[in-house]
């Protein structure tokens, strides 16, 4: 059975359900199917134990030598196993030496009949002695990576992953039969097991392959024990989160663009040397490759693979037979919110974990509602800490932004509630001592305001779509005027991109002229000194809120393709867009509102069409590589 692919997780998943119920009946079977007894040594294995407790250690060193005998066929390992069960109730903590050495018999790469009796001994194990429950657990978790085998090449002996696809299903399988039957006859089998789980989590720097099984295991695990899913998926996106800030995003994009400029350079090198026809398949071979889904960056590489394994778990569970399942969406949903708060909430700047809320948010919009809601209360309790607070705003409006689920009238919901607290803040600020431009005394405030620019960038066409006349007076209900030029000074703290954009905007339709206090605000910018051993630098801070837009694009290859229908894209202005955006909006008369529409005034709701705003350079300009600031011709001041 193979579990790479999305399409895959389907069946995994399910079958293990069926493996449950098979270990549970195969399980009674064997804890009450009576071994057959054999004689070893002039007497039966319990005769060999007791020699060994008054110290005669002939008969005891003997069998241990033959479990340990590399060569030892599956017809002696399946009597030993048949005797060891019949004698279980004498494997106290004395003969811990011995049960290491049963457990680490190659049981899952021998025959079927060997692996039925070892899974029966485990049975009887760990009922009759609890002792070794974490001995047998470890074992069972020690199996959720490919085996290591040593490969002779050269002379050389390497040691590598044993991947044979078909041989690691079903070893895997048969490792979900054996926990499912240690968990039956043990309730407190899932305290224990969480612990090893975390202890055997592979390093981060480990093989693809390592921890893409590794983290399949874990949430296949979530399936049949279910208290464990949520410690589980702490643990996994703890472990991604540390992939994630370990690689920024503009490493990735410069290791993508190296490789792509090696790539061209080897193929050019290649066809001057030999310039010749090719034949249509080898045409097509160089087309694949060119395509292809591996990301240059090792740390990217990893973290698309498990990200996608993530994201086909959360459609999986969510869905039964193709059809959204409500409950089982409601009970992950809580989850998923619960390691958003404890994890991705307090971590700044990551650039793809958190989006797993984004992809469960799609799947209904009462869930993405939830997600907002959820977002605002965090935002507006002051009890909060000023960051939670903070990067609660920025989660806020760039999900209202990106997400191409969440329907217009949500956006002006969430608009209303935000744009209402702006307003009674500065009502709250004016009757104090404090009304005055600091983000440190009013960080959630500027935060909010950069909300609600970024989803006014994003969102004014489909806002003023329609029906121009309430669409304009919606907007001017909004009152940003009084927002901008209150004593606070948002446009001075939020990031300059959006600012540009935001001015040219609400130029556009006479909603607020910003550009005489952004003059003001950059007359009034001082530099900053900073010392480095190459000598002194001056810069400007342009980033004060320290803010991060956590959708902005998502660039990892595989599991980009579960968020591309969901998202929001934000494609480059034309030129001919640039100069109609600043040209100021022309009022229309009741009479000739009509023939404007008609003319293509009102702007239309067939995708955005500008330039994204982005977090991560906060300066006008941007490198070629981002996906977007203003360009040089549109940041001009039009005063």
């Amino acid at each position: 059975m193979k579990c790479r692919s999305p399409a895959g997780w389907q069946v995994c998943f399910h079958l293990s359900s069926y493996c449950a119920d098979a270990a549970m009946l195969g399980g009674d079977e064997f804890i009450s199917s009576p071994p057959r007894k054999t004689v070893r040594f002039g007497g039966t294995l319990t005769d060999v134990l007791l020699k060994y407790q008054k110290g005669e250690t002939t008969d005891f060193e003997l069998l241990k030598h033959q479990l340990l005998d590399p060569e030892i066929k599956d017809a002696q390992i399946i009597n030993w196993l048949q005797e060891f069960r019949a004698s279980v109730a004498y494997l106290t903590k004395d003969f811990e030496q011995l049960v290491s050495i049963l457990l680490k018999l190659p049981w899952l790469s021998r025959s079927q009949d060997v692996v039925e009796e070892y899974l029966g001994f485990l049975g009887n194990l760990v009922s009759a002695q609890t002792v070794y429950l974490r001995s047998c657990l470890r074992m069972i978790a020690s199996h959720f990576i490919p085996p290591r085998v040593t490969i002779r090449e050269d002379d050389v002996y390497i040691s590598d992953s044993d991947d044979d696809e078909e041989s690691l299903s079903g070893n895997f399988n048969t490792c979900h039969r054996a926990l499912q039957t240690i968990a039956k006859y043990v309730p407190s089998t899932p305290q224990f097991l969480m612990p090893i789980l975390v202890e055997n989590f592979p390093f981060i720097n480990k093989s693809e392959r390592t921890l893409e099984c590794y983290v399949h295991n874990l949430l296949r695990i979530t399936v049949y024990l279910p208290t464990l899913r949520l410690e589980i998926l702490e643990l996994i996106v703890e472990k991604l989160l540390k992939m994630d800030v370990s690689a920024p995003r503009q490493d990735i994009e410069d290791a993508e663009e190296t490789a792509k400029n090696s790539d061209i350079k080897e193929k050019t090198t290649e066809e001057g040397l030999f310039d010749m026809e090719e034949d249509e398949e080898t045409k097509e071979n160089k087309d694949t490759f060119s395509r292809s889904d591996t990301m240059a960056h090792p740390l990217a590489e990893r973290l698309d693979i498990l990200m996608n394994i993530l994201f086909s778990y959360i459609k999986d569970i969510c869905h039964v037979d193709g059809k959204l399942d409500v409950n089982n969406t409601k009970d992950l949903y809580r989850d998923l919110v619960t390691v958003f708060d404890k994890l991705i909430l307090p971590t700044h700047a990551s650039c793809h974990v958190q989006y797993f809320m984004f992809h469960i948010c799609s799947f209904k919009l009462g869930f993405a509602e939830a997600f907002l809601d959820h977002l605002w209360k965090k935002l507006q309790n002051p009890n909060n800490p000023v960051v939670i607070r903070q990067t609660a705003g920025s989660y806020i409006g760039s999900l209202l932004a990106r997400a191409n689920f969440i329907p217009i009238v949500t956006v002006k919901a969430c608009m209303d509630l935000l744009v209402n607290w702006l307003h009674v803040y500065i009502d709250n600020q004016d009757v104090g001592t404090k009304a005055y431009c600091d983000v440190v005394l009013h960080g959630p405030f500027y935060s909010t305001c950069q909300a609600v620019f970024y989803a006014l960038i994003f969102r004014h066409k489909q806002l003023l779509d329609g029906n121009l006349r309430k669409g304009l007076a919606y907007l001017q209900n909004l009152n940003f005027e009084r927002i901008v030029m209150c004593q606070l000074n948002p446009l001075k703290i939020c990031l300059p991109s959006i600012v540009n954009l935001f001015a040219a905007i609400t130029r556009k339709y006479q909603l607020v002229f910003c550009y005489t206090i952004i003059e003001r605000n950059n007359r009034q910018f001082l530099p900053v000194i900073r010392s480095s051993s190459g000598g002194d630098s001056v810069q400007t801070c342009t980033n004060p809120l320290d803010s991060f837009f956590p959708f902005d694009p998502y660039i990892l290859k595989r599991s980009k393709k579960t968020i591309d229908p969901i998202y929001q894209i934000w494609e480059e202005l034309s030129t001919e867009d640039l100069q109609e955006l600043k040209k100021p909006f022309k009022k229309c008369t009741t009479e000739d509102e009509d023939d404007d529409f008609l003319k293509g005034e009102t702007p239309q709701n067939d995708g955005l069409v500008g330039i994204t705003p982005n977090s991560y350079d906060s300066n006008i300009l941007s490198p070629a590589s981002s996906v977007g600031s203003p360009p040089e011709t549109y940041v001009q001041r039009h005063l």
